[in-house]
Formats: structure tokens, sequence, C-alpha cells
């Protein structure tokens, strides 16, 4: 037995549960009916009950049904016209998971019976021709009831460490990847939700010094049926089957085994023991396509509730999805609903889940309208104003692959971005630039690089009023989970994704590497050892840079410890040992990794290198330094036309923190092939502490506490600058 909802209160979408039962809503706005769809028993056992929903109401078909409890399993079926010529593809003997079930359980299928249309054995077949009246129940996964007023773990909502901004280093990691061979951690929860708050986990990310985890895709999600047919699957994530549904296979065995509740459950107490250590938790989510495809692709969810609803379409007969984001489908942003769903989800995670904040991929594609990309679109303007987000961190993606689609700086406020020019110009200034150097070729000037460094006010600073974003806005990167490492940045030129079986034709070719002479490792023993030392600066030159410019680091997991995709850098369906952090570090890397923690510790102990606002060149206080000045090898200020000297690869820039300190910090940075005689800058008294020089293999060996214990220097001396090295120095005040 159903009633309809009561008229003084609309239906949720979704399945949520009431004391007599469950309240059900799902929207089909152009179907003819809807049945919520129950079930019983096992496999070959299996029952399923049908109970036709009320309406639609705008769109909305509902019911209340009493007697239905938690770890129901349930689906949806909708009816109405098979018309794919306009757009309609409606096909009751095709069970849809629903778009807000908070858990899944089983598997998507790559069999005939998850398409709407006939395919044959090899899933291919005309998405216009008849519809397939095989029955998916079975081959995808059941939503299930989750009662979320019945948890059982703490409340992540009630820690969090609310880091601000200007503190905020963001470390991005995939769940699996970062556990699944670290030996220290019991083999039950590696590459699991629950082994990334083991003790061995925070103790590298606090000892390393980041602030917070980005964690890669865990909505739930299925692999692209042509990566399964290769044998491979999408590691990444970015194929997303529920907006509300943790991935269930990155939870413990355990958790498994006692189904959604106890996922949701796993998550949240993860998320619960990050905040208690100090660490804000960011997911990166997928809101701008989901895992159904183009229009060959499966009949899972939304394509069968109301795909001319809820994607995208070019206008023209027969219908075909408009694909701004390179997947075969994009979601509408320009239907309210689809707007709802997605702020709807970021709720759901924020108030229930307790995460920090979203990594928004592919996001220009959520701020599309009828006119293309606006700062001003509904969804944007919520995430802006609604309770639920308020202080959490929001960072765009700012580009897709659309008309007009790069958009970095043009979010709005609280928006943070990923900064594109940031990545390269840090790696042209380091390798490929010298990479062409050593040919004879020129190289880029030392003004991109010099712009990247002081926060990027060309991309972030146009706003009403100007300048209220700061540095702070440019999450600054050189490297992320889309293309090379760190270490592979430094040995190879060309990409090597042969693993992928594409030929070697996906990712990028755009990669500024420089593999310093050869092409891949270097074994110890080999004639080619000697480019080894310079590789290895190479790496803590792009690392420091990234720690110490002004803006928000974002380090790739595994970058402090030189992790390695062997060349492969699109590695989105390796889920393997290439992808995944390797933990048994040789010397190189430990020394690399106390490198890593040396430079954070630095941004930590210095106000000067973490800026809240765009500096303006002129002195905090009458007869003080400036907040930001430029200087070249010889000590002398840049003047407009040095900043277009082609030659020019050295220059000094120093940096004082607004009062009421007077921390002072010089990065002084030779990009030539050749060392260079500099007189140190600034004239404004005290003398400079060698703090970290990228020569040196570890912060702390022996030539390092030499040369820091006994060397201070003023300004006015000369010091020699070794070729492709950068320097910090620290002011101590004048005696």
């Amino acid at each position: 037995m159903t009633t309809p909802f009561p008229s003084r209160r609309p239906p949720r979408l979704g399945v949520h549960v009431t004391d007599q039962g469950v309240d059900v809503a799902v929207l089909a706005a152009h179907a003819t009916a809807v049945e919520l769809c129950l079930f019983d028993g096992v496999e070959g056992t299996l029952t399923e009950r049908r109970i036709t929903l009320s309406g639609p109401v705008h769109g909305v078909f509902s019911a209340s049904v009493p007697g239905i409890r938690a770890g129901q399993r349930y689906g949806f079926r909708a009816h109405g016209p098979w018309n794919p010529a306009a757009g309609l593809r409606y096909n009751p003997t095709k069970l849809l998971v629903d778009p807000y079930a908070r858990g899944l359980l089983g598997e998507v299928e790559h069999v005939p019976q998850t398409y709407g249309h006939v395919v044959g054995p090899d899933l291919r077949g005309d998405p216009y021709g008849p519809p397939d009246h095989r029955d998916s129940a079975g081959h995808v996964p059941f939503s299930v009831v989750v009662d979320t007023r019945d948890l059982r773990s703490p409340d992540p909502t009630t820690n969090r460490p609310w880091t601000p901004w200007s503190r905020t280093v963001v470390y991005e990691a995939h769940v699996k990847g970062l556990t699944a061979l670290h030996d220290a951690l019991p083999t039950e929860l590696r590459g699991t939700y629950a082994g990334l708050a083991h003790p061995a986990v925070l103790d590298h990310l606090l000892g390393l010094g980041v602030t917070a985890v980005e964690l890669l895709p865990v909505h739930a999600f299925s692999s692209e049926p042509h990566l399964v047919e290769k044998g491979l699957t999408n590691y990444w994530g970015y194929s997303t089957l529920g907006f509300f549904a943790p991935h269930a296979a990155y939870a413990t065995r355990e958790a498994r085994a006692l189904g959604p509740a106890a996922v949701l459950d796993e998550v949240r107490t993860t998320v619960h023991a990050l905040h208690e250590a100090g660490l804000e938790v960011l997911l990166d989510v997928v809101y701008n396509h989901t895992c159904e495809g183009g229009l060959p692709g499966q009949h899972l969810s939304w394509r069968g509730l109301d795909s001319a609803l809820y994607y995208a379409h070019d206008g023209g007969v027969p219908a075909r999805l408009a694909d701004v984001t390179g997947t075969g489908n994009t979601l509408d942003f320009r239907r309210p609903e689809v707007t709802r769903m997605t702020l709807d989800s970021l709720r759901y995670w924020a108030d229930v889940v307790g995460v920090d904040g979203f990594r928004f991929d592919l996001a220009v594609t959520l701020g599309r309208d009828v006119d293309g990309f606006t700062p001003y679109h509904p969804l944007l303007v919520a995430a802006q104003v609604d309770p639920s987000l308020h202080g959490l961190k929001l960072v765009a993606e700012p580009w897709d692959v659309g008309p007009g689609g790069w958009r970095t700086g043009q979010f709005p406020v609280p928006f943070a971005e990923w900064n594109d020019r940031f990545r390269n110009a840090t790696r042209s200034f380091w390798l490929a630039d010298p990479a062409r150097a050593a040919h004879g070729l020129p190289g880029h000037r030392v003004r991109d690089l010099a712009t990247r460094l002081s926060g990027s006010v060309d991309l972030f600073g146009h706003t009403d009023p100007p300048l209220v974003r700061g540095p702070v806005a440019s999450v600054n990167y050189v490297t992320a989970h889309d293309g090379f490492t760190l270490a592979d940045l430094v040995a190879y030129d060309h990409k090597h994704n042969a693993a992928n079986g594409e030929q070697n034709r996906d990712g990028t070719d755009d990669n500024r590497s420089w593999n310093h002479g050869i092409e891949g490792p270097v074994r110890l023993d080999s004639p080619g050892a000697d480019l080894l030392p310079l590789r290895r600066r190479s790496i803590r030159n792009l690392l420091a840079t990234l720690v110490l410019a002004a803006g928000t680091p974002m380090i790739t997991a595994g970058d402090e410890m030189g992790r390695t995709q062997q060349g492969n850098n699109n590695a989105y369906c390796q889920d393997s040992e290439l992808s995944w952090v390797r933990w048994d570090a040789s010397p190189w890397r430990k020394d690399l990794l106390a490198t890593a923690r040396w430079l954070l510790l630095l941004r930590r102990q210095h106000a000067a290198l973490r800026a809240e606002r765009f500096y303006s060149g002129r002195p905090l206080l009458p007869g003080r330094r400036p907040d930001l000045a430029w200087y070249d090898a010889l000590g002398t200020p840049f003047d407009h036309a040095r900043w277009h000297d082609p030659a020019l690869r050295t220059f000094q820039m120093v940096r004082t923190a607004p009062p009421p300190g007077d921390d002072t910090v010089m990065l002084v940075v030779n990009g030539a092939l050749d060392s260079v005689d500099v007189v140190l800058a600034d004239e404004h008294g005290g003398r400079w502490r060698l703090a970290w020089d990228s020569v040196w293999e570890h912060p702390r060996d022996e030539r390092a506490e030499a040369i820091a214990s006994g060397l201070h220097a003023a300004p006015g001396d000369t010091t020699v600058l070794e070729p492709l090295s950068m320097r910090v120095y620290v002011q101590d005040p004048p005696v």
C-alpha cells in the first residue's frame, strides 16, 4: 500500500526513512509512469515487488511506502516513449539507479542487458534503433535505503579544523593508491578509507606538513565499457554512477559485508579521525558528466529517467548529446533540476559526511547557461550563499573542452582555482627552457615565473572591488593526478602510455619536461649516472618553487618521495603498482622527503611566504622596505626593460610580511646553465642567513650544516649560485 505525499510537505528527492516507512521521490519529467521496485532474497531466488508512484507533479513522481526499512534494496523503472530521435529513451525493462541513492550494492555488468537499445555481444548497436527488452535487474547495482539518522560513526562536522587558506597546503591523493603498498598497515586496511586514518599515514602527512587531503573521486563510479574490454578499469574514478553514495570498493571487507550504511560509517569515521589530527578533507567531485557515456552508452540511471532533461543536447534532429567534457555526455546545467541535484549532493557530503570542501572537475561546465560560461550562474551563486557550504573550501578546475572553455581567474569569491599557468611557467623555466638552451635555442623570459611566484595577480586580481581574492585563490601545482609525476618530469621527454591500450595517443603532448639527456631510468652503475644529481636538483627546484610561491600549494601524493609512473602521463586506467605510492624509499627518495618537509617547515615559520593579499611593491610602513621587490644578479632593482630581456635568467625576490611582524625572505633563482655571481640585494640593513639551497641533497647533510651554521651575508656581498639552482635566505634584524 502506498499513499501520496501530504500536501503540506513537498517530497524530497530520493528515499528517506520515516517512522512509518520511507518517502520516495524521483524526477522523471517526460515519463508517463515510474515504478519503485523493491528486491528481496538472494541470487537465484530474488523477488521483485513493483509499486507505482504518484505523479508527476512538477516532473516528480512520489509516494510514502509503509513498512520499508534501512537496508532495503530498490531501483526504479520508468515508462514513457522510446523516441531516441527526440532524446526520449524510456525502457521499463531496465532497472535504474536512484540518482539520490545513499548506498549502492553490486557492480555494473558490461553485458547487452545494461543497454537501452539493442546491442550485440560486442556491445555495439544502433542507439537510434529499437529498445532492448531484456531485464537488466541483477546486472546493475541495487540502490539501498540508508537511514542517516541512525549512523554509528562520530559526527565529523563537530571537529572541523577550519584551516585558513593562508596556511593551507593541499595533498592530492587516491584512496586506494596512497596505502595499497604501505607495509605498516594491516593488510585489511590497505587501499581503504580506514587506511587513510591509520597512525602511520597520519604521521607521514603531519610530518610532511600538509593541512588538507584532497581525495580523487569517492562518489560511486563505474568503469567505461572500452576499458573493461581491455581488461582495465577507471582507476581515477571520473565516471560517476552516484553523487550521494560512497564508492564501496574503497571500504574495508568488513564494512562491505555489513552493507552501505557501514560503508558510509567508515567514510565518516575516517573524516572525523583526519579532523582530529588537524587535517581537512576535500573531495574531487565530478558533476559535469556521468558514467553512462555517449548515446551508444549504457542505460543505468539518468538516461532512463529523463535523458532529455539531465543531459545537454545539441538541438539537432535526431537528438545528439552535446559534449564539452570529452566523455560523451554532459549534464545540462541550464536546467534548474541539474543544479538542484548538484547542490543537494554537496550539502549531503558537507552536512552528513562532514568534508571540508570540494574540487570541481571541469568546473566551467557547471557554470554554463544558454549564453556560455558566467560567474553568475545559479550554481555558482548558490555555492557562495548556501549555509551548508559556508566557509568550506571550494576549488574550481577552471576549464573544459567546450568553446571558450579556459576560464582561469574568472570564478567568483570564495572559489579558489587550479592555476595551470603556474604549472606551465614552473615547468618551462626549470625544464623546457634549459633543455632548449642546451641546444642553443631561446626560452621564456623570467617575467612569467615572477608573476606566478608573486601570486598571479594578472589572473586573480580582476574582481569588484579589485584584488579581493588575494593570492590564496591560486591553487599552485606542478603536477596532479593527470600528467607526469615530479620524478618523471625530469626523466622523460615523451609520454609512454602504451599500457593504456590506445597506441600512445592518449595523454597530453605538452609536458614541458626534460630527461636531462637520457630517456627514462638510469642505473647507478651506468655511464649516464652522472646526470642523476642534476635530475634530483631539478626536482628540488620544482618542489621549492611550488612550496615557496605566493598562493596555495598542492602536492601530488608520492611526489615527496620520488614516485614514478614509468613515463605514463595518463594513468587513469592503471590500478596497479604503476599508480600506487611506493613507501620503500631508496636513499635519494628519503633525502627528497626530508627536503619537502624542510621547505614546508620554512613556509610555516615565515609569514613572508604566506601572503594573504596581493603585493603592492610599496613600503608597508613609512621608511620600511616594500612588501615585494625584485633585483637582478648585480643587486640592481628591476626596471621595465629588464623584465623583457630574453637573456636574463637570474633574479632575486625579496618578500616582507605585513605588520606587526617584520619577517623578510629572499629567493635567489638561477635558471642559467652556468654558475652566476650574485650580489645579495636589499638596502634596508640586517644580514641574510642561508636557509636552504637546492644544491643540497639533504637539508641537513654535512655540507648544508656547515654552510648554514657558518654563513651569514650582508646586502652587497657576492656569492656564487650554481647552475640551475635556487636559494632561500632569511633576513635577521639589524644588530
